[in-house]
């Protein structure tokens, strides 16, 4: 569970620099206004919103549905995180 934050936290920082660098907008709807207006509040409920699923996900961990949905959350982070990294290295390919 403490990859899953921290590769969390990794994509709120990613994404805070892309929103402000100009080169992304933030896609959840729900978080699109606390991204440009209030940076800390934007991670503090991103990591907050996350975190909860988190815990709730590991209570239940011996149901079949709870593992899958781990997994799930994990691989979804962990291709977030391969695609922020991708996209820095293009910008520092492009120069």
């Amino acid at each position: 569970m403490a990859g899953l934050l921290v590769l969390n936290l990794l994509d709120a920082l990613f994404t805070l620099f892309w929103v402000h660098a100009g080169y992304a907008r933030e896609a959840n709807a729900l978080l699109r206004d606390l991204v440009q207006l209030h940076p800390v509040r934007f991670v503090l409920v991103k990591l907050g919103l996350v975190g909860l699923g988190s815990i709730l996900l590991w209570r239940y961990r011996r149901r079949p549905t709870a593992v899958v949905g781990i997994f799930v959350v994990f691989l979804v982070y962990y291709f977030l995180l391969l695609h922020h990294l991708r996209f820095l290295s293009h910008l520092a390919i492009r120069g």
